[in-house]
């Protein structure tokens, strides 16, 4: 019988035990004891327990409970001479954790608190590149973390590389990498929330700060500001677990999104699409040459809507927008608003047909479809592809067609022999002639530059995870490598590069990008170690390991944790790889646990596999159920409760 097989077997019986033989004395004079060697330990990190019973001799069992009160491992022992030890394994929930030592007659020896279970969000793979990843990422994402005194309130976010400012989007993107180690992930929420307009629902692009005079402002071509404030809210719930928090706000979600679909400067009725100025994929200014800005009367690029504004349909304001009205729906769904949820869902289907209708070329979505044509002199538009695009293939919108046909696209600009920039990860490919937008003669104006083509990590951490969703392992995994040796020759991650691989000296330009970086770490978690968050605080979770894939390095075994740090919600694996032997059976074992009650398994087969010959759930036999992307094949595996072993065997 497999050991966690019987271990589960034996904590049945030890609770039966438990129920019927109390805790009673060993002997008359007799004491009983257990003590880990740790009192503080970590997920599936095996740990030292000694036990003591006076005056006893022979075999036992130490049977362990998580936070929740749920058996997490039962864990034979022989004690000689009132001594005995065992290595236990640490599942279940975070917090204390409380053990029952029973003897071979049942008699219960002594119970109690036995250490504490801790997590902390780790990447163990042999491999520099990623194992050392994450401490990386915290970093440069730590020193952007910006806090203040608003309103008699602290509020606290991460700003972005170019602006001292603490802007909603610069801040959600951020949030793939800060919520494993922050805290405070709502007062820059609250404080966006209460700077709401009452009437309209119309977010602010950046909070005021009033020690330095200055005002909260909207940048009026800005069209994403509402459903990436939905989008952040959605998110936070799911980190948190605070759902009375959440349904709190969910007036001011509803109110920003009929926001966006009603307003005249937001909404194109006869497309049905959220509609924006023609600005560079998501970014700020219009084109056209320097102006004067009407609010000021300085020079400066179009910021502003009017007459001469000339209007289109971005493909990234409408993915952006299906992914928040499904996430709206699935909070409506918490505050019993059932109908409404399932107009938010049928909604977001209807722009996705829309927008493919009017965008998608086959290949990747066409930059910016105008409202009155015109043409843009030194650039073929039909061949731009937009970082939106990358940033597309997580919004959970996309069909597993268009996934891929987007990654094929920037792989085959990647190995374009024409190529001169360093990486694929453009702004926008190709770019827009010099002068196309004014910039008052700041960094942008050129191609190559800014978001006028200059090379972004955050395009490159996007597509590394699309990468692993759509079955390009491989391909993600060269990015994150890449992105190493980006990080190892400058010593720093940067918003942006020249495609040469120079770096902007402009001083506004921070050398710690918490949005790149952010993006790649997700990359790392979600992608490589392929731990998702499929619930809320991992009450289910989906882990997919996908070291197999890795194209330099031949991984054979890896532990990984995503824990938030403002929740005890985590989720870790450790996994196992055994090539194939003389017998031509090769073998892949995954054990995992969570805080939560559900974990579903993505087993990644080696590409050289001709049949899987048994899987085995805690030591049973199940049904192979095989899912494929591309050329990559996954086993399926679900299962219940914080003890989950799973064995692939294939020839």
């Amino acid at each position: 019988m497999p050991r966690l097989y019987r271990h589960l077997l034996l904590g049945l019986i030890a609770l039966i035990l438990a129920a019927l033989f109390p805790l009673a004395p060993v002997s008359a004079q007799g004491a009983a004891s257990f003590t880990s060697v740790s009192p503080v330990v970590a997920p599936l990190e095996p740990v030292v327990v000694n036990v003591h019973v006076q005056g006893y001799s022979g075999p036992a069992t130490l049977l362990i409970f998580d936070a929740k009160g749920r058996g997490v491992g039962t864990f034979p022992l022989s004690l000689a001479g009132d001594y005995g030890a065992v290595a236990v394994t640490p599942r279940g929930a975070l917090g204390n954790h409380w053990a029952a030592l029973f003897l071979a007659d049942g008699r219960q020896a002594t119970n109690g608190i036995i250490y504490r279970l801790d997590a902390q969000t780790t990447v163990r793979s042999g491999v520099a590149a990623f194992d050392q990843l994450y401490e990386r990422v915290r970093g440069f994402v730590s020193a952007t973390r910006t806090s203040y005194d608003l309103n008699g309130r602290p509020v606290a976010g991460f700003r972005s590389p170019d602006s001292p400012l603490l802007w909603l989007r610069d801040h959600y993107y951020q949030n793939r990498a800060f919520r494993y180690f922050e805290s405070d992930l709502t007062s820059l929420i609250e404080a966006n929330a209460a700077a709401q307009n009452p009437a309209t629902g119309m977010l602010l692009d950046y909070l005021p700060r009033p020690t330095w005079g200055i005002p909260g402002k909207r940048t009026p071509v800005e069209a994403d500001v509402e459903y990436l404030y939905v989008q952040l809210v959605y998110e936070t719930w799911q980190t948190t677990g605070d759902t009375a928090w959440m349904l709190r706000l969910l007036p001011s979600l509803q109110k920003a999104l009929n926001y966006t679909l009603t307003s005249p400067e937001r909404w194109e009725p006869t497309l049905g699409l959220v509609k924006r100025p023609f600005t560079i994929d998501t970014w700020d200014f219009e084109y056209g040459p320097t102006t004067i800005d009407p609010t000021t009367g300085n020079p400066a690029p179009r910021h502003w809507i009017d007459g001469q504004t000339k209007w289109g349909i971005f493909h990234g304001d409408n993915t952006g927008l299906a992914e928040a009205l499904r996430s709206l729906a699935l909070m409506e769904q918490q505050a019993g608003q059932w109908d409404l949820a399932a107009q938010r869902r049928q909604l977001a289907d209807d722009i996705m047909v829309r927008l493919n209708r009017l965008s998608w070329n086959g290949s990747f979505y066409t930059h910016h479809v105008k409202l009155v044509p015109f043409k843009v002199p030194g650039v073929d538009e039909a061949t731009q592809l937009s970082l939106s695009n990358a940033i597309a293939l997580n919004r959970g919108v996309l069909s597993v067609v268009q996934g891929r046909a987007i990654l094929a696209e920037y792989q085959r600009r990647l190995n374009d022999p024409r190529r001169t920039a360093f990486a694929e990860w453009y702004s926008i490919d190709p770019p827009f002639p010099a002068d196309a937008f004014g910039l008052n003669y700041r960094l942008g104006e050129r191609p190559g530059e800014y978001v006028n083509g200059g090379v972004m990590p955050l395009v490159g951490g996007e597509l590394a995870r699309g990468a692993f969703r759509f079955g390009y392992e491989s391909y993600g995994f060269d990015i994150l490598y890449r992105y190493d040796e980006l990080l190892r020759r400058t010593g720093a991650s940067y918003l942006w590069y020249y495609p040469t691989g120079g770096i902007a000296t402009a001083k506004e330009f921070l050398p710690t990008d918490g949005w790149g970086s952010s993006a790649m770490l997700g990359a790392l978690v979600e992608g490589a170690a392929g731990i998702e968050d499929t619930g809320i605080t991992y009450n289910t979770a989906t882990l997919s390991p996908r070291w197999l894939a890795a194209p330099r390095d031949q991984v054979t075994q890896a532990y990984a944790v995503a824990r938030y740090a403002a929740s005890g919600g985590y989720a870790a694996y450790t996994w196992r790889y055994e090539p194939a032997k003389l017998s031509g059976e090769a073998r892949l074992t995954i054990e995992a646990t969570s805080s939560g009650d559900a974990l579903r398994l993505r087993v990644l087969l080696p590409p050289t596999a001709k049949e899987v010959q048994s899987v085995l759930l805690n030591g049973q036999p199940v049904a192979p159920q095989i899912e494929t992307l591309g050329t990559s094949r996954y086993v399926l595996v679900s299962a219940n409760g914080p003890l989950v072993n799973v064995q692939v065997t294939v020839r």
